[in-house]
């Protein structure tokens, strides 16, 4: 059994915070760089480098690479070996939120009833998100979300005879009707299977896949390579504005489900794609 205290998690979430809204993650940059260099259209291109140059400004003077700091997600795999002491995990995690948002200059853009609408001024609370795993370590993936792409996400309860044809049709249905509103160039995280929330659930964390890496199952490796292909020839483009580069990746999430449903979410994520992901 190893002991760690909630305080540990409210630093290192805080850092995280902080980290995600200004620098983009190594596997964005790789996949942004070559979008630049494979996109056929020259407008598309001229947009691609210059979301670059905003988010080299970002990372040099150390500003939010984009204004919706978003709102904060956090994902927790905890080992079922680790005790945790100190106070309770949920307030340990919306400290560290607290802490970066506020510490850090950040957008304050969470209100805290959904009618009423009034700011809680330090962008908590988070969504949390908890797994318990094997071993003693904790694994934390913070990942912050505008609003500008999540208004654009689905969820689609297919019927079993729709079939994988039923799914490729709601991921482009879904690409479609978000067309420039998403910021693209997009990275589309889909979950397939499950219940209603399960396959949402999927489908975010899906966005926190490293880009350019690919499903263990061959014929989701295959949805994955076929959905980009399908969704880059849309001609929606950077920003909206017609290319070859409407998405970055698709990452598909899958699991069991039951005989008489065919739940699919399509949760879209902007260019920048925030998240960070530490080890306790």
């Amino acid at each position: 059994m190893r002991t760690i205290n909630v305080n540990e998690i409210t630093e290192q979430i805080k850092e995280m915070c902080i980290e995600a809204n200004h620098y983009l993650s190594k596997d964005m940059d790789i996949a942004m760089k070559r979008a630049e260099e494979e996109e056929a259209a020259p407008l598309g291109k001229k947009i691609l480098h210059q979301l670059q140059e905003n988010l080299e400004i970002a990372a040099k003077d150390t500003i939010p690479i984009c204004q919706d700091t978003g709102m904060a997600v956090i994902f927790l795999e905890i080992g079922q070996d680790v005790h945790l002491e100190g106070g309770l995990l949920e307030e340990a995690v919306n400290e560290g939120v607290r802490q970066g948002y506020v510490q850090g200059f950040l957008r304050k853009s969470v209100v805290g009833d959904p009618i009423i609408r009034e700011n809680t001024k330090d962008n908590t609370p988070a969504v949390i998100h908890t797994k318990i795993v094997a071993g003693d370590k904790i694994k934390i993936k913070v990942a912050p979300k505008g609003f500008g792409s999540e208004n654009m996400s689905r969820v689609f309860m297919l019927k079993p005879a729709d079939g994988l044809e039923g799914v490729k049709n709601s991921i482009l249905t879904a690409v479609k009707d978000a067309g420039p509103n998403a910021c693209p160039p997009m990275v589309i995280g889909v979950g397939i299977g499950g219940t209603f929330e399960k396959c949402a659930l999927m489908a975010k964390e899906a966005l926190t896949r490293e880009v350019g890496s690919h499903s263990d199952i061959c014929w989701v490796k295959d949805l994955e390579e076929e959905m980009l292909k399908k969704i880059n020839s849309l001609g929606i483009g950077p920003g909206g504005l017609g290319g070859t580069t409407t998405a970055l990746a698709v990452n598909v999430n899958t699991y069991p489900t039951h005989i008489a449903g065919l739940p699919v979410a399509v949760n879209i994520c902007c260019h920048v794609n925030r998240h960070v992901v530490r080890e306790i």
